[in-house]
């Protein structure tokens, strides 16, 4: 096991942690725009915390690497995460480092292990997608996504690829977030179709070897 190894084993628990007092940092104030000044300084206070300590991560794992520059290019979105503040968001994609602890325990096959990641990719697709709809859409002119089930609503149609069109952003922001959305669902789906492809061929296979 390499340093840099080493180092993520270790550092892996803290930071799923400190990845969950994020959202929760980011997801109060959505949620509740009437909170309390006081509490809301905390969780901003919360949220930068977080973010120097994933930055701390970052150079950590770059100082161990043996070769630096090309660690640095295999990991140019932890770079970019960490340098563009405006992004901050989605360091919350730092909890795929849960999907590890998921491969330890999930089912032994590669179509069950992909149900369990694209489910999980699902839940955590529509909860953020939602999130950061509501947060560019709420006090915009024109707006129809006013409230967190509207959001939700919005978000679960739109990584399904199902899109009634009931719910849209009207602002750019919330558009650039639709486009991930979308660019996510697509994924998911296709990731889902093959799994079960993959199962039904094991399965037929399975079958005709027992017939042999």
């Amino acid at each position: 096991m390499s340093r840099v190894e080493r180092w993520e084993s270790r550092a892996e628990v803290p930071l799923l942690l400190l990845a969950v007092a994020f959202l929760v940092a980011y997801a109060w104030p959505i949620l509740d725009p009437r909170i309390d000044r006081e509490v809301a300084s905390f969780l901003g206070l919360l949220s930068w915390t977080t973010w120097l300590a994933f930055a701390v991560d970052l150079l950590a794992r770059l100082a161990l690497a043996e070769q630096r520059g090309r660690y640095a290019m295999r990991h140019w979105y932890d770079l970019v995460l960490m340098l563009v503040p405006m992004l901050r968001p989605l360091r919350l994609l730092r909890l795929l480092a849960f999907a590890r602890v998921l491969n330890r325990s999930a089912v032994g096959n590669l179509a069950g292990r992909v149900t369990i990641y694209v489910s999980g990719g699902a839940v955590a697709a529509v909860g953020l997608g939602a999130l950061a709809v509501l947060d560019a859409e709420r006090g915009a002119d024109g707006a129809n996504i006013l409230s967190a089930g509207d959001a939700l609503w919005w978000a679960a149609t739109t990584v399904t690829t199902v899109g009634y069109g009931d719910y849209y952003p009207v602002t750019n922001t919330g558009r650039f977030a639709a486009l991930g959305l979308m660019l996510v669902g697509i994924a998911l789906v296709t990731s889902l179709t093959a799994a079960i492809a993959t199962w039904m061929l094991a399965s037929i296979r399975a079958q005709d070897q027992e017939l042999r």
